[in-house]
């Protein structure tokens, strides 16, 4: 198998990266060819090199002694579900017991989620478009709306929500430390000049899964990609993310997660989980954590279940919150 990094990581969902970090292995190659993914070095340009899944193993193991990862999180693992699954079997086979993560795009077929079902813990979709015109267009995928709805759904079935969405939250689980062990969480990245697709998107996870499925939002798309589509050279405006997520609010989701947006920055020392996955280490961020400690990576919670106190924003107070709170990570495309 083709892999690109292997470390632990620091840009993911607060009960996912908890206080050490997640044990991500970031595969080359994706299922979907967006036209805008941040990660397009190795979805598209095929960086990486070739691994055996002992050669994994050992790495994951050696993170979990030296770094406590917290999990095994696997970015885009769908065209490579054998290897994941005699991954998984080899680590479990030598006592290494971690929850596992499929973070994935969506674009997953039943027949295959049913395969891994035994292997995994927690799924991380995306649901990216409401929009099926707009997923052919950015992402070759018309059915990907139908398609993603009934992934998430065979997902739900398998798992059930997440446990955990927020560390430290008290009356969801009894997991270690409030880091999530099992369910699912489903991310929805909004695009510049596309507002209405995530309205509608959220609107059907609304409709399909109903106010206490887990959903995170975010702000962080940045313009990598050459040859971008009209109107995606740019960052999201704080009126769209505002927009979205006062949807969210009024709709009624009780579990949202977002990333408050900081004002456009071309720097990447100000993305530290921007990727570049021709060094080393891809992540700024991941090596300005010198203590392992209870780090928030940019997101935040709402509503009354929320950690961190914020809940039943006005339109009025939206507005600040996105702009004063720092930038949250980076995910796949």
């Amino acid at each position: 198998m083709r892999i690109a990094a292997i470390e632990a990581h620091f840009g993911e969902e607060p009960s996912l990266t908890g206080w050490n970090g997640s044990g991500t292995v970031f595969f080359t190659g994706c299922s979907l060819r967006c036209s805008y993914c941040q990660n397009y070095q190795i979805s598209r340009l095929g960086i990486g090199r070739n691994f055996s899944v002992s050669g994994v193993a050992a790495q994951i193991s050696r993170l979990r002694h030296f770094e406590g990862i917290h999990n095994l999180n696997l970015v885009t693992p769908d065209h490579f579900i054998p290897h994941t699954i005699a991954l998984v079997a080899e680590l479990r086979s030598t006592g290494v017991h971690l929850p596992v993560i499929f973070n994935v795009s969506g674009y997953q077929r039943v027949d295959s989620l049913r395969l891994v079902e035994p292997f995994v813990d927690i799924y991380l979709p995306d649901f990216k478009y409401g929009d099926a015109k707009l997923a052919a267009v950015l992402s070759r995928a018309e059915d990907y709306p139908a398609l993603a709805l009934e992934a998430i759904q065979e997902m739900l079935r398998q798992k059930g929500f997440l446990d955990r969405w927020e560390p430290g939250q008290g009356s969801f689980s009894d997991s270690p430390k409030g880091l999530a062990a099992k369910g699912v969480m489903v991310r929805h990245l909004v695009l510049p000049g596309q507002v209405k697709n995530s309205l509608d998107a959220l609107t059907m996870l609304f409709l399909e899964f109903g106010p206490d499925l887990p959903l995170s939002l975010m702000s962080q798309y940045a313009p990598v990609a050459s040859l971008l589509p009209e109107g995606l050279d740019r960052t999201v405006f704080p009126v769209e993310f505002q927009r979205v997520l006062e949807h969210a609010l009024e709709l009624g989701f009780r579990r949202v997660l977002y990333q408050p947006l900081t004002r456009p920055s071309t720097a990447n020392s100000e993305r530290p989980f921007l990727p570049d996955f021709t060094r080393k280490r891809p992540f700024l961020g991941n090596l300005r954590i010198p203590v392992r400690a209870k780090q928030g990576p940019g997101f935040r919670g709402t509503l009354k279940n929320s950690a961190l106190g914020m809940k039943n924003f006005s339109r009025e107070s939206i507005s600040d919150t996105l702009v004063k709170h720092g930038s949250g990570p980076e995910n796949k495309s």
